[in-house]
């Protein structure tokens, strides 16, 4: 199975969406995601979103094409669900279902034979970490166990194509961490989808990624050559509360953040923009920041 999956490539050609109240949520986007985990990364409304639940066949293009190795996406949707694990933002659970009688159902539906049920449910369960909670009526889980819920019910049917959208948004540092491990061990041998808005998931999870924003793909690759395209052309100067909006105008500000409550602010510039500026090493978060400011330009 792992040989299948890791030879396996979705392949995304000239995708587009327009919706009803003129608003272009996809516009000719094309990507190549392999094997692994593939961070989509873009502010709140960027489209991400739209391209999900389209790859997901939840919602039809206006054109373009998805390929899922040789499986044509769009038009097989059927299969393409077979072969797909979906952990959408927010999904609902049955409010008195323990975790193994939900999913339980879940793999009634999706397929399972009833001989393997019982199997498949509890190998998932421990593999989740939630064994000694199984018991429990997921409406009670915390926002991390419901999350690791959320990936068990993805992984039924052993999908060649995981998606995943938002997954952290909530979770404390621990609970993150514990979902970073566990997406990390799913991506070796599958597809794996994170749609997100916190650069720091993609930073920690991916080896490759896109950065979408207004429906357009503004960059396609890995996370460290972005970073070696921002090399050099990064500076730092601390500055007054009351300058902000004066150094907003004057430089090419891609971040502020405030530091023991005063301004420093990140500007990109391919020389030092002025003598109070340093030098500083740039991070995923400044590539981000410094794409969605040139696509707004």
């Amino acid at each position: 199975m792992n040989k299948k999956h890791q030879n396996m490539q979705l392949t995304i050609r000239n995708l587009s969406k327009t919706y009803s109240n003129g608003v272009k949520a996809l516009q000719d986007v094309s990507l190549d995601i392999p094997t692994g985990m593939y961070g989509l990364l873009g502010p709140n409304g960027a489209g991400k979103s739209t391209l999900m639940r389209t790859i997901a066949t939840l919602q039809n293009a206006d054109s373009g094409s998805v390929m899922l190795g040789d499986l044509n996406v769009l038009e097989d949707k059927e299969e393409l669900r077979r072969r797909l694990g979906y952990l959408p933002q927010e999904f609902g659970v049955y409010a008195r279902l323990s975790a193994t009688e939900m999913l339980t159902h879940l793999a009634t539906l999706k397929g399972i034979p009833p001989a393997e049920r019982k199997e498949v449910v509890n190998a998932l369960l421990q593999r989740v970490n939630l064994w000694e909670h199984r018991k429990k009526a997921v409406s009670s889980y915390s926002g991390g166990m419901r999350q690791r819920f959320g990936i068990a019910q993805a992984l039924l049917g052993a999908p060649q194509l995981i998606i995943v959208d938002e997954p952290t948004a909530g979770l404390d540092p621990g609970e993150r961490n514990r979902f970073y491990n566990l997406l990390s061990e799913i991506g070796e041998n599958v597809i794996v989808i994170l749609s997100t808005h916190i650069v720091e998931d993609v930073k920690e999870l991916c080896s490759n990624m896109a950065i979408i924003n207004n429906g357009k793909v503004l960059y396609a690759g890995s996370p460290d050559t972005a970073l070696e395209q921002m090399q050099g052309r990064v500076w730092e100067k601390a500055i007054a509360k009351s300058e902000l909006e004066s150094s907003q105008q004057q430089y090419q500000v891609i971040s502020s953040k405030l530091v023991a409550g005063k301004p420093i602010i990140h500007v990109l510039s391919d020389a030092r923009p002025d003598e109070g500026f340093q030098p500083v090493d740039a991070d995923l978060e400044d590539v981000f920041f410094a794409k969605i400011m040139a696509d707004s330009m």
